[in-house]
């Protein structure tokens, strides 16, 4: 598959449609399939993945892993079967390790290379270098990690191997799970019990898949501790995954088919973990029809079907207590607000502003382009619903290369009184591949050009 660093830049153009109707099963969730990977190829012996997301982010991950010597079939259909090699048995990249546009690639591995026996260099593209690593790279030391960062602790990371590390009892300043897992993977090298505290819930596949993996895992409501073992002795046990559709993809489709009317689809297979159901309980708040079916337990992590139909939908005040449980859906619930009766207010997420965009910033001005009232703060945003058929005008918008943010956009075509043309929009295959023959599948208009 050619890197999404050199496709060529994609737009789309979305308007107005009629109804959805259908049932969809979104792609694998993308947390998961990178820690899929990163845990399988730690483990001793064969992990069997099906769901696994065959986009580019993950993708990449799977690439590190084979550059460090593990043994990883080709992804068929979400199939994925990958030869373990321990916990020490990774072998040194002849080259830096490439993750394009995951920070979720990057700061994850961090911790697992900071107890390595070689050196290593992490690097992505242009947008992943603007992100902030520092976050990482400062437990990572207080765990005896050495790593060099560029400028103001962005990437690339240069990590040194050999380094003795050491068990740390950290507070982390922000919500964040991939800093939570970071210093767990980080933790398995370490001598002692490591402990994070996180001062909101963030999503916890790293620790549910852990404890998959044979390893024992302590868990209160703020805090995760590793056991005691020491590092020569633990081991990852291999185990089937089957990874869930990713409700961050499905949301997409519940703000769809709630602001058009008529609409009536099923998303089936859907992962619910309580960390991540965020978006579920705010469009639920502003009077959404979404009806969770046939939930079950897939791989230690909570399945269900979604039926969502259309609603009128009412502008709220966002709980902060929701903010790090839907933080990767908000470009998409700012629609959403926008096409809502009256004033929503979200506050405290001003992690957005780190995202691959500043994404409160780039969705104030897309929304303000489509003649919305749409006010950013510093840590959030005011957005005055207009509760009307078509709210949205015509408008020619940037992505800024922001695959949430592209979608996002797409979605607000639907209710359209003309065109939305989305421009940079190619970063949605590290996502959400197929998305536009999903869409118009289940009765969107989105039409695709590259140049």
């Amino acid at each position: 598959m050619t890197s999404a660093h050199d496709i060529a830049s994609l737009t789309f153009r979305s308007t107005a449609a009629e109804t959805l109707k259908g049932e969809a099963r979104v792609p694998g969730d993308k947390s998961i399939s990178h820690r899929s990977i990163m845990l399988g190829s730690l483990a001793e012996g064969m992990t069997e993945v099906t769901g696994f997301l065959q986009g580019e982010d993950s993708l990449n991950t799977l690439r590190c892993f084979r550059a460090m010597g593990v043994e990883i079939s080709e992804p068929v259909d979400g199939r994925v079967t990958i030869h373990g090699v321990g916990l020490h048995g990774l072998a040194a990249p002849k080259a830096p390790l490439y993750v394009g546009n995951s920070g979720t690639s990057m700061r994850l591995m961090a911790g697992i290379l900071a107890g390595q026996r070689f050196d290593s260099v992490l690097q992505g593209d242009a947008s992943l270098s603007k992100r902030p690593m520092k976050r990482v790279v400062d437990p990572l030391l207080q765990m005896g990690a050495r790593i060099e960062s560029g400028a103001e602790g962005r990437s690339p990371l240069k990590i040194h191997g050999g380094q003795a590390l050491r068990a740390i009892d950290y507070h982390m300043p922000m919500a964040s799970a991939q800093v939570k897992s970071c210093v767990l993977l980080a933790g398995l090298y370490a001598q002692g019990p490591t402990c994070v505290t996180e001062p909101a819930p963030t999503r916890d596949h790293t620790e549910r898949m852990l404890e998959g993996f044979g390893v024992a895992v302590g868990r209160t409501d703020s805090r995760v501790c590793l056991d005691q073992l020491d590092p020569a002795d633990r081991r990852l046990r291999a185990a089937p995954l089957e990874v869930p559709a990713d409700i961050s993809s499905a949301a997409f489709f519940l703000v769809a088919a709630s602001i058009l009317p008529g609409s009536n689809i099923l998303l089936t297979h859907v992962g619910l973990n309580p960390t991540r159901t965020g978006v579920i309980d705010i469009l639920l708040a502003m009077g959404a029809d979404i009806r969770i079916e046939n939930r079950r337990t897939v791989g230690g992590e909570p399945v269900a079907d979604l039926r969502v139909k259309n609603a009128d939908l009412t502008g709220i005040e966002i709980d902060e207590a929701l903010v790090p449980l839907a933080i990767d859906e908000f470009p998409v619930i700012f629609v959403a607000a926008a096409c809502a009766h009256g004033r929503t207010v979200l506050t405290g997420a001003e992690e957005l502003r780190v995202k691959e965009s500043d994404r409160i910033a780039v969705m104030a001005d897309g929304l303000s382009r489509l003649g919305i009232d749409a006010t950013p703060t510093e840590d959030g945003m005011v957005i005055e619903g207009r509760g009307e058929p078509k709210p949205f005008g015509s408008a020619t918008i940037n992505a800024q290369g922001d695959h949430r943010i592209a979608m996002a956009f797409a979605v607000a075509g639907l209710k359209a009184r003309g065109e939305v043309t989305v421009h940079d929009c190619q970063f949605v295959e590290t996502s959400f591949p197929g998305f536009a023959e999903l869409f118009n599948r289940l009765g969107g208009c989105l039409e695709l050009s590259r140049h």
